[in-house]
């Protein structure tokens, strides 16, 4: 009699045999080759394509109400801030958190959907994909989202001429990196939360101190020593700082430290969600 892997029979049985038979010969975490994650992505896309326009109007209502409710009333009060006007100031800021706020929301509540109510992670490993193709394949999907909300609020800047375009376009590698790295943190949370309600955890204590103190709505310069070294350290801090200048046509300074801080949260975080996901989904 020919051998046969066992896989194939657990999982013509049953998908309960499939992932046992997973358990007992588990695939590597890696993705096996380009097309497997991008296939992931595309079929998120199909999916997103048909509520399109509520979908964007939704990501982009919050970030455009704190850039004209802010830049334009508070913005009568405090004038300039850095030498611009502080709508400018704070339309580069915005375009950053928007793409915290997007990639985040995508990989906790949307990827949580597939991966605990839906079972769509499940159905899409019975396919030759590995975790981590469906892992690569939501963070891309989810750093895609960022650009569009990113990029629309700078769009929307330079038709208002709160940021030079076309030079705010050289912006855009920062926000698909930037994407990749929230998106992978918050793959963390999604890989930790039993349901939707822990994610309000991270958005608490996570999100919004970050949102406060990385220099979205003031200058740093303003904060007490301690906590301006505090924030330094987040990602979004180096997203601002890197788009900020971009936007407004100025000089970059420290542009490539803080393009590695925001590469190595976007590595880190993708190795460590990759493997909280596996204890997951194989326990």
């Amino acid at each position: 009699m020919s051998e046969q892997d066992p896989r194939a029979d657990a999982t013509e049985a049953s998908p309960a045999a499939a992932m046992a038979a997973r358990q007992a010969y588990p695939q590597p975490l890696l993705p096996r080759n380009l097309r497997n994650w991008m296939m992931v992505w595309y079929r998120n896309y199909m999916v997103w394509r048909k509520l399109a326009i509520p979908s964007m109007i939704g990501n982009l209502a919050d970030p455009m109400i704190y850039l004209f409710g802010l830049g334009l009333g508070l913005g009568l009060m405090v004038g300039q801030v850095d030498g611009v006007s502080y709508i400018a100031f704070l339309a580069a800021g915005t375009t950053a958190s928007s793409v915290m706020m997007s990639a985040s929301f995508e990989s906790m509540y949307s990827a949580f959907s597939r991966m605990h109510v839906q079972r769509t992670w499940e159905a899409i490993m019975h396919a030759p994909l590995t975790l981590g193709d469906v892992v690569l394949g939501e963070i891309a999907w989810a750093a895609s989202k960022a650009v569009l909300s990113g990029l629309a609020i700078m769009l929307v800047a330079g038709a208002l001429g709160y940021a030079q375009m076309p030079g705010a376009l050289l912006a855009l590698p920062v926000i698909v990196l930037a994407g990749i790295a929230f998106a992978a943190l918050a793959m963390i949370v999604t890989a930790l939360a039993p349901s939707y309600d822990f994610f309000m955890f991270y958005q608490t204590l996570v999100m919004t101190p970050m949102l406060l103190l990385s220099g979205v709505f003031f200058p740093l310069e303003q904060l007490p020593e301690g906590v301006q070294a505090a924030a330094k350290a987040l990602p979004l801090a180096h997203a601002v700082a890197l788009i900020r200048p971009l936007m407004l046509g100025r000089p970059l300074d420290g542009a490539g430290l803080h393009l590695a801080v925001l590469a190595a949260y976007a590595v880190a975080a993708l190795v460590v969600c990759l493997v909280l996901l596996r204890r997951r989904l194989l326990r």
